[in-house]
């Protein structure tokens, strides 16, 4: 088995200058699966590109790919349609879930098509989380319990694993965020409930798992405006269904 693991950057400088990807190749070199480590830089304005090429060449199985500025769902999209791995993780870039936090996922393999980590369920470790956050994710659920993707308790945690094929043909299918979207500065979206909602559609069989998460501080996160454009989003996913844009294989 091989196993590709995206990790989408986004003007990512001071969390390379922190070490924050050092313990991902590390760990994979001491699996008995092959691996690849596929970079995407998302046009980052700082020395993303270039400390991830550094990166590359300091470890094995390293890949960058540098993309201009399109929002988080069109880089992971470019890293699954790079990727050569029979099952592809993707994971944010400042490790919040420890990559070691895979095999939870794995496990559950071939028998599920998507595997997601989840900070909702019993077994679950959400660390050092402000309060706000939390009642940020709890809120933001509910609603897309209500509207959109129901029997799913965290559609937002970045720790998603899915048989290849599967990636490929989901991430094919965004319409929120897809290409051609215009995308300023680093954006929190929702377009992974606009990919487990087609998912369900499709009838691809998804399992979610309690992982370990723990907060890291960014500046990147504004409660009011990203609650906003995160509701707007699964809006537009439930509307886009009703359109009959999202059309079953």
């Amino acid at each position: 088995m091989k196993l590709s693991v995206i990790i989408p950057a986004y003007n990512e400088e001071p969390n390379f200058k922190k070490g924050a990807l050092d313990d991902v190749p590390k760990y994979l070199e001491k699996q008995d699966y092959s691996y690849e480590i596929i970079i995407v830089d998302d046009g980052s304005s700082d020395e993303t590109a270039s400390l991830a090429q550094e990166f590359a060449k300091k470890n094995n199985n390293v890949r960058v790919i540098k993309n201009p500025h399109q929002g988080k769902a069109e880089t992971v999209k470019t890293g699954v349609e790079k990727a050569n791995g029979q099952l592809i993780l993707f994971t944010d870039f400042d490790q919040a879930t420890p990559i070691d936090e895979v095999e939870k996922l794995l496990t559950y393999f071939p028998q599920n098509d998507i595997v997601i980590g989840s900070r909702q369920l019993p077994g679950a470790k959400r660390e050092k989380e402000p309060i706000h956050r939390h009642i940020m994710g709890l809120v933001f659920n509910l609603v897309v319990q209500a509207i959109a993707v129901r029997g799913i308790w965290d559609t937002q945690a970045g720790f998603k694993c899915f048989k290849s094929q599967v990636a490929k043909d989901l991430f094919g299918e965004l319409k929120v965020y897809g290409k051609g979207k215009k995308v300023e500065g680093a954006l929190v979206t929702a377009f992974d409930v606009e990919l487990l909602f087609i998912a369900k559609k499709r009838g691809y069989k998804i399992k979610e798992v309690p992982i370990i998460w723990h907060h890291v501080a960014t500046s990147r996160v504004s409660p009011i405006k990203d609650s906003i454009r995160m509701f707007r989003d699964v809006v537009k996913v439930r509307l886009n269904d009703l359109k009959g844009v999202y059309k079953k294989p």
